[in-house]
C-alpha cells in the first residue's frame, strides 16, 4: 500500500474503533441495565451480572460494527473533505476508483473482524450464555440464600428471610405462593433450614403459621406447626434441558450437517439455511456500508453548506438494504433452496457503490445527460 492508503486506512480505524466504542457502550448499557435487575431480584451476587454481561458482548458488537463502520467512513471522508485533502488528491490525477480503494480495504478489515465474530465468537458465547443462565435457573439455593430481600424465584413465588446466621440458621422466614388460580397460601416461620434429600432440595420451617385464602369465598384458615417440610424443588422443571438453537453451533458445524442440526435443536432446516447464510452475507454487507459512505460522499463533493443531504441520502439507501435484507429472510425459512437471494441485498449495494463511484467520476457526463 501507498503512503497516501496507508494515511487513509489509519484514518478509518482509528474513527471506527471510536464510534465502535461509544456504540457498544450505549447498546451494553442498556442491556446490562435489565439483565442486572433481573439477576438482583434472583438472588445472584455481582459476579453473576459480570459473567453474564460478557458473555453478551460478542453479540452486541456483531449488531454495532456495521453502523460503526458506515459512522466512521462518513465521518473521515467528510473531515478529508472539508479540509480539502481529497480535493488534492483528486487534482494529482486520483480517480474515484483509486481513491476508494483504502476504503475497500478497510471494509475488508472489518469483514474480517466480523466474520470471526458471526462465524465462532457469536455462537460460542450464546451456547455458554445458555448453558449458564441453565444453572442459574437450576441453582434454587442459591436464589432462595439472600436475607433482607424479597425475591421472586418463580411466577406467583415471593421468599423472604430476614437473617441468615453463620450457622446457616434462616432467621424469620415468609413464603407467598400464589401459583394455584383462586387460592394464595402464606407461611411464616421463626426458623428455617435448606437441605438437601433423594427428590430434591427441601425447606424446613419451625415454629410457623400457614395461612390459606381463597379467593372465590374469600375466607382464610390458618393452621400452625411446629416443623413443616416445602418442598422447593417444584419452583424449577428439574427434567428441563438447556434449549439447543442453532444459534450455538458454529457455521463449521452448519455446512453439510443442517439437516443433523435441525433435528437437534428441533428447527427448521429453513431457519437453519438462513442463519447460516446470513453470517455470510453480513460481512459482505460491511464493506458495501464503507463503499456507500464513501462514494455518496464523494459525488457531493465540496460545499460550504457541509454534506448533510449525501448523508441522509447514504443512510436512507442502507436502511432499503437493511428493510430488503428482512424481507427475504421469510422465504428463505420456507424454502431453503432460495438461499442465494440471501445475497442480493449486499450485491446491490456493490453496485450502488459502483454506480456513485462512476457518477463521481464522469461528473460531467452525467450532468450533460441529466439536462437531455
Amino acid at each position: 500500500m501507498s503512503r497516501f492508503d496507508r494515511y487513509i486506512l489509519s484514518q478509518f480505524l482509528t474513527l471506527f474503533g471510536f464510534f465502535a466504542l461509544i456504540l457498544v457502550s450505549v447498546y451494553w448499557v442498556n442491556r446490562a441495565v435489565s439483565l442486572f435487575d433481573q439477576l438482583i431480584a434472583s438472588g445472584q451476587n455481582v459476579s453473576v451480572f459480570l459473567e453474564l454481561s460478557v458473555l453478551t458482548l460478542p453479540n452486541v458488537i456483531r449488531l454495532v460494527l456495521p453502523i460503526a463502520v458506515f459512522a466512521g467512513t462518513v465521518y473521515v471522508t467528510n473531515r478529508l473533505s472539508s479540509e480539502s485533502e481529497l480535493t488534492v488528491m483528486q487534482a494529482t490525477g486520483f480517480s474515484p476508483w483509486r481513491l476508494a480503494r483504502p476504503v475497500a480495504v478497510f471494509g475488508l478489515i472489518c469483514a474480517l473482524m466480523l466474520s470471526a465474530l458471526t462465524h465462532f465468537l457469536v455462537p460460542a458465547s450464546n451456547a455458554e450464555l445458555s448453558k449458564r443462565q441453565k444453572e442459574i435457573t437450576e441453582n434454587v439455593t442459591a436464589r432462595l440464600l439472600t436475607d433482607g430481600t424479597f425475591l421472586h424465584p418463580a411466577d406467583g413465588v415471593t421468599f423472604y428471610i430476614r437473617e441468615i446466621t453463620p450457622n446457616g440458621v434462616l432467621k424469620d422466614v415468609f413464603l407467598s405462593d400464589q401459583r394455584t388460580q383462586g387460592r394464595t397460601t402464606s407461611y411464616t416461620a421463626s426458623d428455617a433450614y435448606l437441605v438437601q434429600d433423594e427428590t430434591g432440595p427441601k425447606l424446613v420451617m419451625v415454629d410457623g403459621l400457614a395461612q390459606l385464602h381463597r379467593h372465590d369465598t374469600d375466607t382464610l384458615m390458618t393452621t400452625t406447626f411446629a416443623d413443616f417440610s416445602y418442598d422447593i424443588s417444584a419452583l424449577i422443571d428439574p427434567s428441563a434441558k438447556p434449549r439447543v438453537s442453532a444459534k450455538h453451533f458454529s457455521s463449521w458445524d452448519i455446512l453439510g450437517k443442517v439437516d443433523a442440526v435441525a433435528e437437534v435443536t428441533g428447527e427448521s432446516v429453513g431457519g437453519i439455511t438462513e442463519e447460516l447464510h446470513e453470517r455470510f452475507a453480513m460481512p459482505l454487507s460491511t464493506i458495501s456500508f464503507a463503499l456507500i459512505g464513501f462514494a455518496m460522499l464523494l459525488v457531493g463533493g465540496f460545499s460550504r453548506f457541509g454534506v448533510w443531504r449525501q448523508i441522509i441520502a447514504a443512510f436512507v439507501i442502507l436502511i432499503i438494504l437493511e428493510a430488503m435484507k428482512n424481507a427475504i429472510s421469510d422465504p428463505v425459512r420456507a424454502n431453503p433452496d432460495l438461499w442465494p437471494i440471501m445475497y442480493i441485498p449486499s450485491a446491490l449495494g456493490f453496485v450502488v457503490a459502483g454506480v456513485l463511484l462512476y457518477i463521481s467520476a464522469h461528473p460531467l457526463n452525467w450532468r450533460r445527460r441529466a439536462t437531455q
